[in-house]
């Protein structure tokens, strides 16, 4: 039975791929308390597995899904790298640059001192920092000829060497930074939520991601005489949480309300907000109206993309999104991550605001921010397709220095494609457009389906690999785990002075980890970590997806 199913995986390779995506899934959903590994590792597990018993992947099934993945990263960080570099990110950049040269250093050295075998400085560098574009840069640019293995070495011989350092380096990368992340701010005395409500300026963080399902809206008819009594504008910094949309209806029509105006008896108060917002005293206005004709319209949900540069670098606060567009913004994004929905935050090019209320308001929100996305389902394949063919091409041209070729390679040339199509796209909102959903899918299948044949390269060998150079790889990748996260620290505190909370978010985007950072914004009870995440993450996936081709120089 077990002979029979393993010659029909043999001779099924999609059914093999997706069970071993399936099985990754799976394994990487499993918890124990609130740790569990994540799907790379998980598929990385799964195809260690199925490659120790002998299965293999179509190396042009792999580059296919390593062309989807690089490219997305640089599509996403478009917008935000370029524009990062001429507002506060040179802090981001230079401790994103701090972490990988001290991880690259550390890396390089240890090859040498503990002798490895050649290519194993790339996986051992790709593991210890959990970066997933180190790993397919170095891999392709062995397989793709930029980077000639050393004599005597086959290139098939120093894949195998990236791939198995990797595997190895990798899991204690991922629980080791989460590790000491976790319990980092508690040695240093640092309190993570006394921090972010610092950066909040309030002592009530604020709510990110899209809040949709918690909307409501809601009509009081005024009753009750010590509301007329109150200005309007003492009314609002009492009550109003700076988002619901409040409008006043005075004998059927809706009346354009002064700071010194007063309420009267039986105006209508119509709210649009987050439902949590009707708990507050605010109830006891009056009583509540349930007629539909007095319920304020929710008529349309859209997403509104930040690309006008006059809006770039204002806050929230001074858009008065509310009281000016009468919409209520129900979270904001920055590089698929929720960032606080908070009026000191300032917007970026390619934020992302989710927005509802009337269809024109969104509409003239739309025009003054950037532009709006409503339910858009189709990619622009035109330019996707051309913009991974510029990029391989753009890999293939290299010059000669001191008799060396240098070139950007498959790698750097399909990063530099994604950069350039996501920034005109952030520019020009009607070229190279990619829903986020596209997006995602595009980058995660394409990080899976590059790590099945990660799993099942390495899986053949591990073992031995493992038994020969296993304890020294271990130890070389949590120094190199390590040292970068506390070295970058100290440099994010003392030479750029970053405040905490966003320095650990920062380290964590330094790293490219995404699992770190949910520990952050656990510990701090906020999402305000990922403001220093997003900051650094465009640059770090650059900087690493060019270290893991350099390094295989050294």
């Amino acid at each position: 039975m077990l002979v029979s199913f393993y010659h029909i995986l043999q001779n099924q390779p999609v059914l093999t791929l997706f069970l071993i995506l399936g099985m990754g899934y799976l394994i990487g959903n499993f918890r124990i308390g609130s740790f569990s590994l994540g799907p790379v590792a998980g598929v990385l597990f799964a195809g260690l597995f199925f490659g120790h018993y002998g299965f293999t992947m179509s190396p042009g099934a792999q580059s296919v899904g390593f062309a989807l993945f690089i490219f997305s990263v640089g599509y996403q960080a478009g917008p935000r790298f370029f524009d990062v570099l001429m507002t506060d990110g040179l802090k981001y950049f230079l401790l994103a640059l701090f972490v990988a040269l001290t991880g690259f250093t550390i890396a390089t050295f240890a090859t040498i001192l503990l002798k490895l075998e050649p290519g194993t400085s790339a996986g051992l560098l790709a593991g210890g920092l959990t970066s997933s574009p180190t790993l397919a840069a170095a891999q392709e640019a062995i397989r793709a000829g930029s980077v000639a293995p050393p004599e005597g070495w086959s290139a098939n011989d120093v894949i195998g060497n990236i791939t198995t350092g990797y595997a190895i380096t990798y899991i204690f990368g991922l629980i080791g930074l989460i590790t000491i992340i976790k319990i980092l701010p508690g040695i240093l005395g640092i309190d993570l939520v006394k921090e972010a409500k610092i950066i909040e300026g309030k002592e009530n963080s604020q709510e990110s991601g899209p809040l949709a399902s918690h909307v409501t809206a809601r009509t009081y008819r005024v009753t009750n005489m010590e509301f007329t009594k109150i200005p309007l504008a003492e009314l609002r910094d009492k009550y109003w949480d700076g988002f619901a949309v409040v409008k006043i209806k005075r004998d059927d029509k809706i009346i354009s309300s002064r700071q010194d105006d007063f309420l009267q008896m039986n105006d209508e108060v119509l709210i649009l907000g987050n439902i949590e917002f009707f708990s507050s005293a605010l109830v006891k206005i009056g009583e509540e109206i349930t007629s539909e004709k007095n319920t304020p319209n929710i008529s349309d949900t859209a997403q509104i993309i930040v690309s006008n540069s006059k809006i770039i670098g204002k806050t929230l606060g001074e858009l008065h999104i509310a009281r000016t567009f009468g919409v209520l913004l129900l979270g904001v994004k920055r590089m698929r991550i929720d960032i606080p929905r908070s009026n000191d935050i300032k917007l970026r090019k390619g934020d992302i605001l989710s927005v509802t209320g009337p269809e024109n308001h969104i509409d003239l929100l739309g025009r003054e921010l950037g532009f709006v996305e409503r339910d858009v389902a189709e990619t622009d394949m035109v330019t996707f397709a051309f913009g991974i063919a510029a990029g391989v091409v753009l890999g293939l041209f290299s010059i000669k220095i001191a008799g060396i070729s240098v070139g950007l390679g498959s790698a750097g040339g399909l990063l530099t494609s994604g950069l350039i199509i996501g920034f005109l796209r952030s520019v020009r909102p009607t070229f190279g457009r990619l829903p986020d959903a596209a997006r995602w899918i595009f980058m995660e299948f394409g990080l899976l389906l590059f790590m099945t044949g990660v799993g099942l390269r390495a899986g053949s060998d591990i073992i031995e690999t493992f038994l020969q150079a296993g304890p020294k790889l271990i130890l070389a990748g949590m120094v190199v785990t390590i040292i970068p996260v506390l070295l970058g620290y100290i440099f994010g505190r003392k030479i750029l002075k970053i405040p905490p909370v966003l320095l650990f978010g920062a380290i964590t985007g330094s790293m490219t980890s995404g699992a770190s950072l949910s520990v952050v914004t656990k510990a701090a009870d906020s999402p305000v970590p990922a403001l220093g995440y997003t900051g650094a993450y465009a640059f770090a996936n650059v900087l690493l997806t060019v270290a893991g081709s350099i390094i295989l120089l050294f």
